[in-house]
C-alpha cells in the first residue's frame, strides 16, 4: 500500500510541474528577454543575432536585448549564459566553435559546453572569405600561398579571437595550403576587419556575411571563397577548392540556453525562430549576406555539435592549438 501511494503521490506531482512548465510556457516570454553575443558587434554571430532578435520583437511584442560580452574566444560570453537563470530569459548566440572546439583547446575553462548550456535551434549558416588588404601584389590565391611560402611566419593574420570560428578557419585552409602565419586574435570579427581594412593585417578568414561590404566596396580584396562552390553573391570569386581540392569550411550560427531551461520554453524558442528562419524578408537579407538559414532543432543541433566536436578535436591535435 505504501508503495502504491507513493506511487499516486509521485505521479500527481509530475502532473503538477507538467502543467506549471506549460502554463509557463504560454506566458512566455511576459519580460524583456537577453540575448547574449560572445563577441564585440559587427561580426557574423552579432549581424544574426541583431536580424533574429529584430523579429522576434516583432512576434512576441517584447524586448529582446542583445548584449555583446567578447573575450577568450567566446568563452567569457558562454560562461555568463551558462551561469544564468534557467527560465528562458537569457539566451545565449553562439557561433559553433565555442560549443565545439574550445573545449579541446583550453586547458582551463571556467564552464562545460556539454553540460552548461542546452541547444535551442539553428539559425544561420554560411561560408568565410580569404581576405587581403588591396595593396597585396598577390590576385589569385596560388599566388598568395605561393608568397606566404616564401616568406614563411612573416605573415600577420587576424580573427575574432583564439579558438573562434574565424581563427580556425584559417588554421584549417593553412594546414590545407601548407602554410603558416602570425596569428593577431581581437576580440571580435569586426575590430579585426577594422585593422584589415586600414593595412595592419596581412590577411583574414572573415564570415562573408561580416566582411562581403567591404569586398563590395573595394575595401578587402577576396581571394577565394571557403565553401565547396562559387556563391551567387561573389561570382568571380573562386572557391578555395579550386585550388586546394576537397576543401570546404562553413560557419554556423545558433541559440542556446542555460541548462535547465524549461523545455517548453526551449521548444517556443525554436518554432517561433524557425518561423523567422522561414519568413521571405529574412531569406532575402541572409542571401545578401551568403548565408543560409540553418535549420536545427534541440535534437539535431546537439547531434550536429557533438559530431562537430570530434571533427575540431583532430584538428587542434594536428596544429597543437592548445591555450593557457
Amino acid at each position: 500500500m505504501f508503495k502504491i501511494k507513493n506511487l499516486q503521490i509521485y505521479s500527481v506531482l509530475a502532473a503538477v510541474l507538467v502543467g506549471a512548465s506549460a502554463a509557463y510556457a504560454q506566458q512566455y516570454p511576459n519580460r524583456p528577454v537577453r540575448i547574449i553575443v560572445p563577441f564585440a558587434p559587427g561580426g557574423a554571430t552579432d549581424i544574426v543575432a541583431r536580424l533574429i532578435a529584430q523579429r522576434l520583437n516583432e512576434s512576441w511584442s517584447q524586448s529582446i536585448v542583445v548584449d555583446n560580452r567578447a573575450g577568450a574566444g567566446g568563452n567569457i560570453g558562454g560562461e555568463l549564459a551558462a551561469r544564468a537563470a534557467p527560465d528562458g530569459y537569457t539566451l545565449f548566440m553562439t557561433s559553433g566553435s565555442i560549443v565545439t572546439a574550445n573545449q579541446h583547446m583550453y586547458r582551463k575553462m571556467t564552464f562545460n559546453p556539454e553540460k552548461d548550456l542546452v541547444a535551442v535551434t539553428g539559425a544561420a549558416s554560411g561560408p568565410q572569405l580569404i581576405a587581403v588588404h588591396p595593396s597585396l601584389p598577390s590576385k589569385t590565391l596560388k599566388d598568395f600561398i605561393a608568397l606566404a611560402k616564401a616568406k614563411p611566419k612573416t605573415f600577420t593574420f587576424g580573427s575574432a579571437g583564439i579558438s573562434t570560428q574565424t581563427h580556425l578557419s584559417g588554421e584549417n585552409f593553412m594546414h590545407a595550403a601548407g602554410i603558416d602565419a602570425v596569428h593577431v586574435p581581437y576580440k571580435g570579427e569586426g575590430p579585426a576587419l577594422v585593422d584589415l581594412v586600414a593595412g595592419q593585417l596581412i590577411f583574414a578568414t572573415p564570415n562573408m556575411a561580416a566582411a562581403i561590404s567591404f569586398v563590395q566596396q573595394g575595401k578587402l580584396r577576396a581571394l577565394a571563397v571557403t565553401s565547396r562552390e562559387r556563391t551567387k553573391q561573389l561570382p568571380d570569386v573562386p572557391a578555395v577548392a579550386e585550388t586546394i581540392p576537397g576543401f570546404e569550411n562553413l560557419g554556423w550560427f545558433g541559440l542556446m540556453a542555460p541548462a535547465g531551461t524549461p523545455v517548453e520554453v526551449i521548444r517556443k524558442v525554436h518554432e517561433d525562430t524557425t518561423k523567422v528562419l522561414q519568413s521571405a524578408d529574412f531569406n532575402t537579407r541572409l542571401t545578401q549576406l551568403g548565408m543560409v538559414p540553418y535549420f536545427r532543432d534541440p535534437q539535431a543541433l546537439t547531434k550536429a555539435i557533438q559530431a562537430e566536436s570530434a571533427h575540431w578535436a583532430k584538428i587542434v591535435k594536428a596544429r597543437n592549438l592548445v591555450v593557457n
